[in-house]
């Protein structure tokens, strides 16, 4: 593969290839942040089994990243409170262009592009006006930046297009923050998180927020189906044993988010703690996460059933692939769910010993 993929880039380089596209990278199905055993950090594109298929270097440590939808090229967007952006060539694997927040603004970690890929949004924090903003990015011309428009909320984490349609759904966590009092959260008594539709245009077309009682419980990650359901997860900024529902399912339009919940010991397990989401391939499933209880909880989003518990340390990333799901732990491992629990995919040991995966699984395409 790395000889297929230097001769490919020889030929890019002197402009006698057409266009390149992912597949000229190695088709990778899914982008993860990850830490080297030197403490050095990388940008990893996986198979749809969890097979490295590339990495390339990172100055600090990534959270998501998003994926150029046409060319194979990915932005690795610093967690918050990171003031860097890098795109990354992942053909050629070098960096051509590096974004920075404007003055005052701090990325969260996500991004997502148009469906031709002619803009990126990213979700930053206006820190002295305490709003929410999402930038806008003009990856025809270098990433020149073009404007900003609101987010809907404060605290907006992550960002999704909604399947055929130009409007994003972004994660507003509600969660006041100030990069001179580091990741410490400066409101939590007021805290006001939800779920806002926003057209391309800034336009707010709607927007849900967890039950008054409920406010505490920060909206941060989210899947769409392909017929535009949303899942949200959750993150309980109260004690531990009070935790609501952490997985929350909505449709544009409607008036109210369904929440999911596992009974009440498996629930407890989560520790108020939800780390990413994801809908199946098939779209039958719909799986969050919880690093802190070492543990997945998968449902029925149809029924709402809790249909499997599948355990493993700091497991956190996933994301679909093939009709399934894929996950990746920060000890190492990719996943997938299986009928008796957990199966080792991808070179297993040998992922574990050479990379430890950040949070979150990115779909390429």
């Amino acid at each position: 593969m790395a000889n297929r993929r230097g001769f490919l880039a020889g030929l890019f380089a002197t402009g006698l290839a057409p266009m390149a596209t992912w597949a000229d990278a190695g088709a990778p199905t899914h982008l993860a942040a990850a830490q080297r055993p030197n403490g050095a950090f990388a940008l990893c594109g996986l198979d749809g089994v969890g097979d490295v298929i590339f990495t390339l270097p990172l100055p600090g440590r990534g959270h998501a990243a998003a994926a150029h939808p046409i060319r194979p090229e990915a932005v690795a967007l610093a967690r918050r409170p990171g003031t860097f952006a890098l795109v990354l060539d992942c053909l050629h694997g070098k960096v051509t262009a590096e974004l920075e927040a404007p003055e005052g603004r701090h990325f969260y970690g996500h991004g997502a592009f148009t469906a031709d890929g002619r803009i990126l949004f990213t979700p930053e924090n206006d820190y002295e006006a305490a709003r929410g903003r999402i930038g806008l990015w003009d990856a025809t011309r270098g990433y020149k930046r073009i404007g900003d428009i609101p987010s809907g909320g404060t605290g907006p984490h992550d960002i999704l297009r909604l399947p055929g349609r130009e409007v994003l759904m972004v994660a507003n966590g509600g969660i006041e923050t100030h990069p001179d009092s580091g990741r410490a959260k400066l409101n939590l008594p007021v805290m006001r998180p939800n779920l806002a539709y926003v057209a391309y245009d800034g336009a707010i077309l709607d927007m849900i927020e967890p039950p008054a009682a409920e406010h505490l419980n920060s909206i941060r990650h989210l899947a769409v189906r392909a017929d535009g359901l949303a899942a949200f997860a959750m993150q309980w900024e109260g004690t531990e044993d009070t935790a609501p529902a952490l997985l929350g399912l909505h449709r544009l339009g409607d008036t109210k988010a369904r929440h999911l919940a596992a009974p009440p010991a498996d629930h407890a397990r989560l520790l108020g703690y939800a780390g990413s989401v994801a809908f199946s391939g098939d779209g039958t499933r719909v799986a969050i996460t919880g690093p802190r209880g070492g543990a997945a909880h998968i449902f029925d989003p149809e029924t709402g059933a809790l249909t499997r518990i599948l355990e493993s340390p700091d497991i956190c990333g996933v994301s679909a692939s093939g009709d399934g799901l894929l996950f990746t732990t920060g000890t190492g491992l990719a996943l997938t769910g299986t009928g008796t629990g957990l199966a080792l995919t991808g070179t297993g040991p040998g992922i574990q010993a050479a990379l430890a995966f950040d949070n979150h699984l990115v779909k390429v395409l």
